[in-house]
Formats: C-alpha cells, structure tokens, sequence
C-alpha cells in the first residue's frame, strides 16, 4: 500500500516536507512502548502512535522505520516534525484513535506487523 493511499485511508494530514507518496509499505504496528517498537517493527512497518517525544522518531529510525502515524487531536510540537525531516521519516497524523486508525488501514488490507 503506498503512502498516499495509506493518508488517504485514514483522512490523514502529512506534516513533513517532501514525502513519497509512492512508498510503499506493507504492513503497521501500533505502540506506545519503546521496547515493543524496536521488537517489531520494521523497514517496511508503519508505527501508529500517540507518542508526540523525539524518542518515538529515534527509535523508529533506528528500526528503519519510514512512516509514523501520530494518533488523536494533539498538534505536534514544530520540532519534533523538524526531527521527523531531519531524519527522514515521513510524519503523520490522524485525528482517529489509534483503535480506528489500525482498524481503517487492517480493513483495507494492511497487514500487522508480527
């Protein structure tokens, strides 16, 4: 699924520069523990999360981690979409809980990420 599908699904908006709309990625995780993400997740994962902190991009990038989708009504702070761009992620962010959010891409075919 790319990139721009996966934005469209969840009604998204993209908060970093210059995305790939064309990437794509083949399955998502969901968590908010640092250690579940560096279990799981991988280079073609999509890490959907209500963590707002630089450690969430740190981790994800650590894991190779392209895409992270940031869950509920929060505005990110400008510095971590700053952190996101630096690094190469491509932020999200959705409006959904993160039971909607999973629940929207799984019926469209996104696989889990274990």
């Amino acid at each position: 699924m790319t990139l721009l599908e996966i934005n469209s699904i969840i009604e998204g908006k993209i908060l970093t520069k210059n995305p790939d709309l064309n990437l794509e990625l083949i399955n998502a995780f969901s968590s908010d523990v640092i250690s579940h993400i560096v279990t799981y997740a991988s280079d073609k994962s999509i890490l959907i999360t209500a963590v707002y902190n630089p450690q969430i991009l740190k981790t994800a990038e650590m894991k190779g981690v392209q895409c992270v989708i940031l869950i509920g009504i929060y505005e990110p702070e400008p510095s971590l979409i700053t952190l996101a761009n630096s690094l190469g992620i491509t932020l999200l962010r959705s409006t959904f809980s993160m039971y909607v959010t999973c629940g929207k891409l799984y019926s469209r075919g996104l696989q889990g990420a274990f």
